[in-house]
């Protein structure tokens, strides 16, 4: 997928405008989240490992093992045993801690759940093939419409949103009206859509009998 362009509406999570660096910011704030750490320490531990090669936070321990003019490499362990390890690019560590605007976005999410409905699907736990699930995610993307044929041979503007719950994301395809009417930040539930795979990325396919709502809005 190519780099996010923010739509008029709704406000981008930050000066960070890859899908790449997104869906590192929404990983990491699951582990501060599990781990029940704060962001604004978790992310400065990042800092402090970078600049000392070795860092704790809470039972975590943060040892950066490369470093490059572009990015950093680096390790979370707890008693030696590996939690993760992964790349940040050099830009999102000089972000005043873009962690806090997606911990809180899954915490807002985690918290305003609701008794689960049938077919309502986590987006960890939605497979391609599903068909009919429903699900509740947030609105972290959305990219520039573009005009498109359909396989009817009409044309449709569609824009591709990038949408998550605390346990995952996936591709929402928006089309038409829908673009205009959906927002970054938004609460959506989507209703009797198909998981599919589209050139390679997983979609939410909302079809004939499905639909898509704004809970809240941003």
């Amino acid at each position: 997928m190519r780099n996010k362009v923010w739509t008029t509406r709704g406000r981008p999570p930050g000066r960070h405008n890859s899908y790449r660096d997104t869906q590192l910011l929404v990983y990491l704030a699951k582990i501060s989240m599990e781990h029940e750490i704060d962001s604004d320490k978790f992310f400065n531990s990042f800092l402090n490992a970078f600049q000392h090669q070795e860092a704790s936070c809470g039972k975590l321990s943060i040892q950066c093992r490369i470093k490059t003019g572009d990015y950093a490499i680096f390790l979370i362990t707890i008693d030696q045993e590996v939690v993760a390890q992964f790349h940040i690019p050099n830009h999102v560590l000089k972000e005043n801690n873009p962690l806090k605007e997606f911990t809180y976005k899954l915490a807002s999410i985690r918290n305003s759940a609701q008794e689960t409905k049938s077919n309502q699907y986590q987006i960890k736990d939605l497979r391609v093939g599903m068909r009919q699930v429903n699900t509740r995610a947030r609105v972290l993307e959305v990219s520039q419409p573009r005009l498109v044929t359909t396989r009817f041979g009409f044309y449709a503007n569609v824009a591709y949103a990038l949408v998550t719950d605390e346990t995952g994301t996936i591709q929402l395809p928006l089309w038409n009206k829908q673009i205009d009417e959906i927002s970054v930040g938004d609460l959506l539930q989507v209703e009797n859509a198909n998981v599919i795979v589209f050139r390679g990325v997983r979609q939410l396919k909302v079809s004939r009998g499905g639909k898509v709502s704004v809970i809240k809005n941003s």
